[in-house]
């Protein structure tokens, strides 16, 4: 007999609408890129490593559970302290990607390091994220895969056990995890790796800083002094403790409540310094009205209830895109932003997304290959789908603080990245965080 209890589809969320200026003090949970990678490096350690305030969320389950699959030891019975501890890595394996982009582009390098046969699938849109260009740069190095002519997902690592690894010659245009999943597995690699970047610019450019300060944490010898080129020698990585930041995206649309209402919001547990882009968040956000502060109490925004139009390049803080596409149809005048073209293929086209959903609120906003136009109009409550897309649900949220009637089709998806999410924004909302 066929499965009797279907899913149902998720009930439609009502995003809060501000009457007052919001006043929350927040602790959220930790930074996905931070703490994907210190999985990966505690995998492949000599010795074990700890992970304080790790994010707990599906992305970061679906990493250490690929990890685990291919024989590394987790233990992450303790929310605010997970436990690494390395193992020989070694086929069958199945590893479940999701719609990670951080798992599918991460992990392959890893399998090949493992004794044997690793396959790769995910969600039906994991399927067309794009991949080729690691592949290709795999087998390059030595290491042996089987795609569908797509050269997507799924796909099969026929580990060796070992790679050998030396120069590859990249385009990773589309996505900068295509360099660093090979630099966080090359120091396990005969020969390292020399990876050298031809194509138009490598967007998101802290993510791939954070990958190199963190493998130097982890006691690997990286030279990224030439631009477009990152070599790692060989050579052992050290178990250590990681205290994991809060997440800066995650917090993004929390702080645009701030600039939205008119009110203050506190991240607690800010770091005096910090792996992630918290300058050009600053900067973005003060160009936008606000007031950006780093105190013994964490990081403040404040806002003047005012929003200021923004003409940016957002290349290096793709990911800031839907919440700052939000906050600039509620500005005082037009915005453009430009060198997003990537986040297409992010979990949903994000660009497209974002133009025809705020468009059926009633936006007049105009898609360019690489950005969006837009020039404020009131809105109207409606329907908004987030296609599976955390960061479209973002997007929603910090509109509806303005806009009432905002009904967002799936607020759920907002799991991969932060499951508290409707809990924490309609506390703020409402006074009761």
């Amino acid at each position: 007999m066929g499965n009797l209890t279907a899913t149902r589809p998720p009930q439609p969320w009502t995003a809060p609408t501000a009457s007052d200026p919001v006043a929350a003090t927040l602790r959220l949970p930790g930074s996905k890129s931070m703490t994907a990678r210190a999985l990966v490096l505690g995998a492949l350690a000599s010795g074990p490593s700890t992970l304080a305030r790790p994010l707990r969320a599906r992305d970061t389950e679906l990493m250490a559970g690929g990890l685990r699959e291919l024989g590394a030891h987790m233990s992450a019975s303790d929310d605010d302290r997970w436990l690494v501890r390395p193992h020989p890595l070694v086929g069958p394996a199945h590893v479940d990607v999701g719609l990670a982009g951080t798992v599918m582009r991460f992990l392959p390098p890893v399998a090949g390091l493992a004794a044997g046969r690793v396959t790769f699938d995910g969600d039906p849109h994991a399927r067309t994220r794009p991949l080729g260009p690691l592949i290709g740069a795999l087998r390059t190095l030595g290491v042996r895969i089987d795609t569908p002519p797509t050269g997507s997902l799924p796909l099969v690592v026929l580990g060796a056990g070992r790679v050998t690894g030396g120069e590859v010659v990249i385009d990773a245009s589309a996505s900068s995890q295509l360099v660093s999943g090979l630099l966080l597995a090359a120091p396990r690699f005969d020969r390292g790796v020399v990876v050298r970047h031809q194509g138009p610019p490598v967007p998101s450019a802290p993510h791939l800083r954070m990958t190199v300060q963190m493998l130097r944490a982890a006691g690997a010898a990286v030279d990224d002094t030439t631009p477009d080129v990152w070599v790692v020698e060989p050579g052992p990585l050290t178990g250590r403790g990681w205290e994991i930041e809060p997440d800066l995206s995650g917090a993004a649309p929390f702080f645009a409540a701030a600039l939205v209402t008119g009110g203050e919001v506190t991240l607690q547990g800010w770091p005096r310094s910090s792996l992630q882009p918290v300058e050009q968040l600053r900067e973005l956000l003060h160009r936008m009205g606000g007031e950006v502060t780093l105190g013994t109490d964490g990081l403040t925004v404040r806002g003047t209830g005012t929003v200021r139009g923004l003409d940016a390049d957002l290349s290096d803080v793709g990911e800031l895109t839907p919440v700052l596409t939000a906050l600039t149809l509620l500005a005082d005048g037009p915005s453009r932003l430009t060198g997003i073209g990537h986040i297409r293929g992010h979990e949903t086209d994000r660009v497209t997304a974002l133009a025809k959903e705020f468009a059926g609120l009633g936006a007049d906003v105009t898609e360019t290959p690489d950005g969006l136009e837009i020039r404020p109009r009131p809105l109207r409550g409606g329907t908004f789908r987030t296609y599976a897309d955390h960061r479209m649900a973002h997007a929603a949220a910090v509109a509806g603080l303005a806009v009432p009637g905002i009904e967002v089709d799936d607020v759920t998806c907002t799991s991969k990245t932060m499951p508290e999410f409707p809990a924490l924004w309609s506390g703020m909302v409402t006074g009761k965080n």
